[in-house]
């Protein structure tokens, strides 16, 4: 196996979900791509797939399409319903009409087994150059008040000095950091950040309006849009 190339498309480790049912090909690439820098998450099939992207975000999925239960292109679809992540797609099967079926459901790229990892590395650093130049770049670091937050680190800084947060904290500053004034919905903020329930959401939005409000019943930073969400007033 050749060195990995560095990814250097993001100022950060990306963040990759692999999926794949084969434990030797996911354990290798896993390294692999650790070894490039990658931040990688893995699951064995779909379902598993699907918990981590409930409690996490990730800049790229890497989904093996010859799964037991639901293949790759079912998982695929279903992600691209509520989400823009990229993805690649890895089949054994080069069939043409394999390939326009991936793409045509949303995926970014398809790569028949065998494949060189240091290829899939490129591909993967390709896209996400071009993903971050489709949406602009996105401050890694968001700042409110005398605040700043760095969602890669999950660390909040009041004037230099570092906030304690909770992970349900981190996870819940990060959904409304990467989307600064807009409205976040309680049912999406409940799903992406693993809450489960909506009051739950609450709770946590109580507790971060603690550590960073003068007056957590009049919030400025973390307000509530009645009867929708809420949205982080980031400078």
């Amino acid at each position: 196996m050749s060195a990995a190339p560095a990814f250097d498309a993001l100022d950060r480790p990306p963040h990759l979900l692999l999926v794949d049912d084969d434990d030797r090909i996911r354990d290798l690439l896993k390294r692999f791509l650790t070894q490039a820098g990658a931040r990688v998450s893995a699951a064995a099939d779909a379902a598993g797939a699907r918990r981590l992207l409930s409690s996490m975000d990730f800049d790229l999925l890497i989904l093996d399409v010859m799964m037991p239960i639901e293949d790759g292109f079912s998982l695929a679809e279903s992600v691209r319903k509520n989400s823009k992540v990229p993805i690649i797609l890895l089949t054994a099967r080069g069939l043409a009409e394999d390939r326009i079926r991936g793409l045509s459901i949303g995926a970014d790229d398809y790569v028949p087994k065998p494949f060189e990892p240091a290829e899939l590395t490129l591909r993967i650093n390709a896209i996400l150059r071009r993903t971050v130049m489709q949406r602009g770049e996105t401050p890694e670091i968001v700042t409110f008040g005398p605040f700043a937050f760095n969602a890669g680190r999950g660390e909040l800084q009041r004037e230099g000095a570092i906030v304690r947060l909770t992970e349900a904290e981190v996870a819940m500053l990060r959904v409304l950091a990467a989307r600064p004034g807009e409205v976040v919905t309680r049912e999406d903020l409940a799903k992406r950040t693993g809450q489960g329930l909506e009051r739950s959401v609450d709770v946590q939005i109580t507790r971060l309006r603690r550590k960073t409000e003068t007056d957590p019943r009049a919030p400025v930073y973390l307000q509530t849009v009645r009867g929708v969400g809420y949205r982080l007033a980031a400078d």
